[in-house]
């Protein structure tokens, strides 16, 4: 393994589409959402353990989540967590692990990736990000690795591509485009150079603080204001100083999307980014009917294609549905039909107004 390269796990975010089972307490990255045995925060660990030295992986997560950072990571070095104060997206985000590995070892080389990929096949994963990092060390480029689409999906952001390869393996990327209808996820999908965005990214540390300067100055400037602070006793303070100050946007749209450098590596692993409650009855092991179930005393009665997540010690029974979501936890229950799963982060904003956050 090659000690300047590091990876990045995004886990801050709070997972709103796997309410009731998902909360602002505890997220789905520290869940165990498909019934395996470890949680998303977990499974990702161990995958980028065979990537990169241990030393080199670092957790990105809001200031609440340390503690459960911790406990899900025992082996992790408690300097290997980095805490936001607040949640401004993924931009500052990144800006936040470049400026720190910068200072630390100029020649770092990082991946940037969520914490809540679903990737079974590991080692076809690690040669595709090796190929990642291995092509950023010898050119001035930022790298996003795609997938190739199984089905229109309209959940996804889609990556063109240009056909001629740079490199084996390696296309320059053409445009991106957010979550499309499904007209035009058909038309992506039917065409043949599109790809699904995993959110995925590999650049030199160098490279993307060029970037960053270049189309984000109003974030470059202040976290290289505190530059010096980082890897020292006063890192914490100054993103306490910093976070404020910096706009709430994505790198897709803040830096990938207006650079001329960006280049994507197609993949053909199983991909799922777990992010719909639809995602996870997909990649869940399932009956004769499509019935996919986490809990260990439920029955089910002509009952077809429903994800049913209840506690192991309560008993259910299920009749007469067919695709829907049932979640119970001790003290939400909710019924809820598949075809409205993108619907559940507005249904979780009524709540709120309605009844306030005791249930989020």
């Amino acid at each position: 393994m090659n000690k300047h390269h590091y990876v990045a796990i995004m886990a801050g975010g709070i997972g709103s589409r796997f309410w009731p089972m998902s909360r602002s307490n505890y997220p789905k990255q520290f869940l165990d959402i498909l019934h395996v045995g470890q949680t998303l925060i977990q499974q990702t660990y161990d995958r980028y353990k065979n990537l990169v030295p241990v030393e080199n992986i670092y957790i990105i997560t809001s200031k609440e989540y340390v503690e459960l950072t911790k406990k899900q990571l025992p082996e992790l070095a408690e300097e290997n967590i980095l805490a936001e104060p607040s949640r401004k997206n993924t931009a500052p985000c990144i800006a936040y692990i470049a400026f720190k590995l910068f200072q630390k070892d100029p020649l770092a080389v990082m991946m940037a990736a969520p914490a809540d990929n679903l990737i079974p096949d590991t080692d076809h994963f690690v040669e595709t990000a090796s190929r990642a990092l291995d092509f950023v060390d010898n050119i001035n480029a930022l790298v996003t690795i795609g997938i190739t689409p199984t089905s229109p999906n309209t959940g996804y952001g889609y990556i063109q591509h240009d056909g001629p390869e740079v490199a084996s393996g390696v296309h320059k990327v053409k445009t991106f485009t957010e979550k499309p209808n499904l007209e035009l996820a058909k038309t992506f999908v039917a065409s043949g150079d599109f790809l699904w965005n995993a959110g995925i990214f590999t650049w030199k540390v160098r490279n993307i603080l060029m970037a960053f300067e270049k189309f984000q100055p109003e974030i470059f400037e202040v976290f290289a204001a505190e530059k010096d602070s980082f890897n020292t006793k006063k890192e914490a303070q100054a993103i306490e100083k910093i976070y404020p100050l910096c706009t709430s946007i994505s790198i897709d749209f803040g830096i990938m999307e207006n650079a001329d450098n960006v280049y994507v590596i197609p993949a053909s692993f199983s991909w799922s980014d777990l992010g719909t409650w639809n995602s996870a009855w997909q990649n869940m092991d399932k009956d004769y009917f499509g019935n996919a179930v986490a809990g260990d005393h439920v029955t089910i009665i002509d009952a077809k294609n429903c994800i049913v997540q209840v506690p192991d010690n309560k008993l259910v029974l299920l009749q007469g549905l067919e695709d829907y979501i049932v979640v119970d936890t001790k003290d939400v229950l909710m019924i809820c039909k598949k075809e409205k799963e993108q619907e559940i982060k507005d249904y979780v904003a009524d709540l709120k107004r309605n009844k306030g956050e005791k249930y989020l």
